[in-house]
């Protein structure tokens, strides 16, 4: 890639620093900041008044909207300047004032969004957080350091998620949820604070998930997370040992006990106060 590509279009009331590297067919229109360490890959276009500073790499065909900001130092009191990184994957959309904050020293050291990502306007990405690809971030959600979002997951409106606290694959976080620990993979959480109502029925259906692998699916959630008056009956790790022997072999319950077994700052999401009798109002 050339320094700016002679078929990228710049508006002239944007600023574009030596040593910056633009691509072929990048669209940047008025008022952008280009810092000097920014790779822009092709067909990426910055719609109107974005920023991008730092060590960071924007993916081919990325979309800015205006007033977003990629690449900026971390809210962080112990980041002294270090060259850390953001990374922004391709095809992803980055609606009107968002914040992209790069990683710190302290950290891994790189703020990573994956591929094909939506983020809605307002919402913030901290230092060192992880998005995978196809995550969608709804307005106004909000996360702090070191967040780590599996493949596919779905983040609601005003949802604030704490720090290091890991979302998996294909999880559904509610609106205005505050979540203080981990959500399984294909959990679904509701409520401030944030707990476990069930999987996320609707969206393993429209992915093809048939009704026998649903059925079994159901059975291995309701063992190993069974009614709120007999939570106390069965230790949690009993359970483990339990549903893992019966249904082990199935990929997403096999998935989930993976999920559960990594390493964790925060736990996991406790269990909502109707137990398995709330997982039915999930659309299945």
């Amino acid at each position: 890639m050339d320094s700016v590509s002679r078929a990228a279009e710049i508006h002239p009331s944007s600023i574009v620093a030596d040593g910056a590297r633009i691509g072929h067919g990048v669209r940047i229109g008025p008022w952008c900041s280009i810092g000097p360490d920014v790779v822009i890959e092709d067909g990426v276009h910055l719609i109107a008044n974005v920023i991008v500073d730092g060590h960071t790499q924007v993916g081919a065909g990325v979309v800015c909207y205006p007033f977003t900001t990629l690449g900026m130092a971390p809210q962080d009191l112990k980041y002294r300047g270090e060259p850390t990184r953001c990374i922004i994957g391709a095809r992803t959309v980055i609606r009107e004032h968002v914040t992209i904050h790069r990683g710190t020293a302290t950290g891994s050291g790189v703020t990573r969004i994956g591929e094909d990502c939506l983020i809605m306007a307002n919402s913030h990405v901290a230092h060192d957080c992880t998005l995978g690809n196809g995550v969608i971030i709804v307005n106004n959600v909000v996360m702090g350091g070191h967040v780590t979002i599996g493949d596919r997951a779905r983040i609601m409106g005003a949802a604030a998620l704490h720090q290091f606290v890991r979302i998996g694959h294909a999880a559904l976080v509610g609106g205005v949820c505050g979540v203080e620990a981990d959500v399984i993979p294909y959990g679904s959480v509701l409520g401030n604070r944030a707990r476990l109502v069930g999987l996320h029925w609707i969206w393993l259906k429209r992915n093809g998930v048939q009704a026998d692998e649903m059925h079994r699916l159901r059975r291995a959630f309701r063992a190993l997370y069974p009614r709120a008056m007999e939570e106390e009956s069965t230790a949690f790790s009993r359970r483990l040992t339990a549903v893992r022997t019966e249904y082990g072999d199935e990929p997403k319950v096999a998935e989930i006990l993976a999920f559960i077994e990594a390493p964790s700052h925060r736990g996991l999401v406790r269990v909502a106060g109707g137990g398995a009798a709330s997982i039915e109002s999930d659309g299945v």
